[in-house]
């Protein structure tokens, strides 16, 4: 393993900071998409199964699922906007 690091760090040291901000920008939309898609599933499959215990609540149920999904669905758009920002600020 430390052998494969040491072969690595003449190409680490080789990168520019163009290139370290676009790995890190694939990093944070990388982190940001699994956690909202993670999120989200978990928010629907708890809905459902609370309708399928509650079917009179179905109503309440869609009213809160929609505005947790936009909720949730934030984090992948801020995840986004630091992507960009880590590609489009870093000379």
């Amino acid at each position: 393993m430390n052998s494969i690091l040491i072969a690595a760090l003449p190409v680490i040291a080789a990168l520019e900071t163009r290139g370290i901000a676009a790995i890190a920008a694939a990093i944070a939309i990388s982190c940001g998409a699994f956690a909202s898609t993670f999120a989200m599933g978990k928010a629907a499959s708890t809905a459902l199964e609370a309708g399928a215990r509650q079917p009179e609540i179905v109503s309440k149920l869609q009213t809160m699922l929609l505005l947790s999904i936009v909720f949730i669905e934030s984090i992948g758009i801020y995840s986004l906007v630091v992507a960009f920002l880590l590609i489009f600020t870093v000379q």
